[in-house]
């Protein structure tokens, strides 16, 4: 369907509201979220907890990316021949059973592997919560519906991030993962209550390398890996930037989180210019503005109040950025959907360890200004790759 045409039908008939289990899709992707982010502000309690270090602690983050990033790969295939309802509410249950473990661990170890589990649960649950945002967005409102979903981001960084050394503080670092725990089970809940459809393809499933085949993957696949790496390479010494160049407190880095998860949030309200402009049409320019957006912080790396400003508008750009990228993979092939999703999450979780350790010695070397300009760079490479035309001729 032409643009063109899209937009009289769009103009004869009002416009679709967006799905109530778009909402509870929001809530999943939170809960995900949460656990993800959580273990940065609570990793010195843990450390004093188990008389380890802050970096023993993190081994724990690591090993959730590696579980999320094989379990993308190698079990997200599953979803199109199972169903993306059922393999969610798996995938949430056996989160909050790791996250139970998570509370209960006696030693970093254990704790360690509770969080490979829980990596394993979210390599299963962020592409199923993709393909069923993509199946369940009314016509028109693909950009929206999925903007939504992507709020649950802001949920996370906003109240997990926060939330979580509070509870830390006032309870136990052990009270964030039962919080957390206790969230996932709500989800699969909901999830059994919803109406969520539930789709479900025949044969096989789908080999997740065969899914690189599919007309126009590879070039946003490239462009995936290139947005991630940036980011994850930019965001994960900013705190540092903050601490030891500007002199700020620890409580400076809960700040970024929020302005950066308000701003993420904000361009939810403006997805519907993607759905009348066209996720294809908009990406170039959705990553020419985050490309935009990290030279301007590096040139406000000296100043906190600039600094703070610049990372609510990385926020909202970087939505529009993941925005568009989710829309264009679902529509390459809708029968091969959750492994596409899949394939995209492996990239993401490798990206955080090339973004993370990548720009470790550049950050050393050459400063947090530079390493902003070498993540603009890298977002120049991602536009390069989504001007390429891909098999999503309906967007």
């Amino acid at each position: 369907m032409s643009n063109s045409d899209q937009s009289a039908i769009l103009t004869a008939a009002p416009r679709a509201p967006i799905p109530a289990a778009a909402y509870l899709l929001t809530g999943c992707i939170a809960v995900i979220g949460s656990n993800s982010l959580v273990l940065g502000p609570i990793a010195p309690a843990v450390a004093a907890s188990f008389a380890t270090s802050v970096p023993a602690v993190m081994t724990a983050a690591a090993a959730f990316g590696l579980g999320t990033s094989a379990s993308a790969l190698f079990l997200a295939r599953y979803i199109d021949r199972i169903g993306a309802r059922r393999m969610l509410q798996g995938a949430l249950l056996l989160l909050a059973i790791a996250l139970v473990a998570s509370a209960l661990a006696p030693t970093v170890v254990l704790l360690v592997a509770a969080q490979l589990v829980a990596g394993i649960a979210a390599g299963i649950a962020m592409p199923a919560i993709y393909a069923s945002s993509a199946a369940i967005a009314p016509p028109g409102r693909e950009s929206g519906t999925i903007g939504v979903v992507l709020t649950g981001w802001t949920l996370s960084m906003v109240a997990g991030v926060s939330l979580s050394a509070v509870l830390a503080d006032l309870i136990h670092w052990r009270a964030v993962f039962a919080a957390v725990a206790l969230l996932a089970a709500t989800a699969v809940a909901g999830l059994a209550m919803s109406a969520l459809p539930d789709s479900r393809k025949t044969g096989p499933a789908p080999s997740p390398l065969g899914a690189l085949a599919v007309s126009g993957i590879l070039p946003l696949l490239i462009a995936c890996g290139a947005f991630m790496t940036a980011f994850y390479g930019v965001y994960g010494y900013l705190g540092d930037h903050l601490h030891e160049a500007l002199a700020e407190p620890v409580s400076a880095n809960g700040l970024a989180a929020v302005a950066y998860g308000l701003g993420f949030g904000a361009a939810a309200l403006l997805d519907s210019l993607i759905d009348r402009l066209g996720a294809r049409r908009v990406m170039p320019f959705a990553y020419l503005l985050v490309a935009a957006v990290y030279v301007a912080i590096a040139l406000a790396s000296g100043s906190f109040g600039l600094l703070l400003a610049s990372i609510a508008v990385w926020g909202l750009a970087n939505h529009f950025g993941l925005n568009v990228l989710v829309m264009r993979l679902t529509a390459l092939d809708p029968s091969r959907r959750g492994t596409i999703m899949g394939l995209n999450s492996a990239v993401t979780y490798l990206a955080v360890t090339v973004g993370t350790a990548g720009f470790g010695p550049l950050y050393t070397s050459l400063g947090f200004a530079n390493c902003a300009l070498i993540a603009a760079g890298l977002m120049l490479v991602a536009a390069s790759a989504a001007i390429r035309r891909s098999g999503d001729t309906r967007q």
